[in-house]
């Protein structure tokens, strides 16, 4: 079972098996949960992506060139 050492600061290195399993990397943060008497670490939920429902509504666009080339389209259809 993959363990590790709580430092004087009170930090703890997540062993790479657990960190893969969890799917978390550098900089990802994490949140404890007590359910029933017991502590589980999982990858901390953000808040929702406001524009998540939006995507796929427009083209697929490989430089920002495409992009300011069918906005300046957009505009003069307008």
């Amino acid at each position: 079972m993959p363990s590790s050492t709580i430092s004087s600061k009170g930090q703890v290195t997540i062993p790479l098996e657990i960190r893969q399993r969890l799917g978390v990397r550098e900089g990802d943060r994490v949140e404890f949960v007590v359910e029933n008497g017991r502590t589980f670490i999982r990858p901390a939920r953000g808040p929702a992506n406001p524009f998540q429902r939006y995507a796929g509504a427009l083209p697929a666009f490989s430089s920002s060139d495409e992009i300011n080339a069918w906005v300046r389209n957009l505009r003069e259809e307008a």
